[in-house]
Parts: structure tokens; C-alpha cells; sequence
């Protein structure tokens, strides 16, 4: 087995493709493009379905990004202690860089970056657009 990718709704996926590539440097692996349909329909289990998609990644990162015509949005500050996916986790060569280009975008980050297990690995939160949380962390040396 092998992990495959992330799907997130989004509000606006032009907008969630931009924050991403510019970001993260994650591009379309295709063209957006238009679902619906009965075989939408029976996989999500959403009667009548309709929305736009794409998928962005680099490397191993894959994210299916989907904008439904049928969606509400989220609370954007909901509780990572929310049943359901908390976050998705991207490791970045070097963290404290990456958080001043979040910050320089307006991006929120929950803390500042947090050393774990004795400098063997950084974090940080953060919330993409629409809210989705993300984790951004940098592999340490143990020590």
C-alpha cells in the first residue's frame, strides 16, 4: 500500500490552487475540470452533485481540490480536536523561512514553530484560505 493524496473542499479553487503552488510550489497535475454524475453521486453518497476539481501536487504530495456548488462553508476556526481529518502535514527544508513567507500572506499560524522530541522535528499549524488546517514541519537532528 502507499498513501495517494489529500482531497480538501475549497471555496474557490482557483484561489486554493494559487495559495498552494505559491506557497508550497504544488501545480495542476490536470485542468480543472467539471463533476457530477451518477458515479459522483454514488461515491461521495451526495445526491446530485456538481462542482469543479483538480489535483495539485510536487513529489509524493498529491491534494484533490474540490470546489462544490452545493457547499457550506466551514467554520474557519474550528477546533483541530473536531472529530474527522485535523490536518495534513508538509515537511519543508527550512521552517522558520516558510512561516515568514505564510506571514508576508496573511496566512494564520497558531504559534510559533514548536521543537519536538529533544530538536528531532519543528511544527507549526497553520490554515489555508478556507480555513483547512495544515501542519509545515522540518526534520531536526535529535539530540
Amino acid at each position: 500500500m502507499e498513501f495517494s493524496h489529500v482531497g480538501i473542499s475549497v471555496g474557490d479553487i482557483g484561489r486554493s490552487i494559487a495559495f498552494y503552488r505559491d506557497m508550497f510550489g504544488l501545480e495542476p497535475l490536470m485542468d480543472i475540470m467539471p463533476f457530477g454524475g451518477e458515479q459522483y453521486e454514488a461515491i461521495m453518497d451526495i445526491p446530485g452533485v456538481t462542482g469543479r476539481l483538480c489535483m495539485i501536487g510536487k513529489g509524493s504530495t498529491n491534494l484533490e481540490l474540490f470546489e462544490f456548488d452545493q457547499s457550506q462553508p466551514k467554520d474557519p476556526n474550528y477546533p483541530v480536536s473536531d472529530r474527522g481529518i485535523s490536518h495534513f502535514g508538509l515537511f519543508v527544508d527550512d521552517i522558520a523561512a516558510t512561516c515568514e513567507k505564510l506571514k508576508a500572506a496573511g496566512v494564520r499560524i497558531h504559534s510559533p514553530v514548536i521543537t519536538f522530541n529533544r530538536g528531532s522535528m519543528k511544527a507549526a499549524y497553520c490554515r489555508d484560505p478556507d480555513g483547512n488546517v495544515f501542519e509545515i514541519l522540518e526534520r531536526g537532528k535529535a539530540g
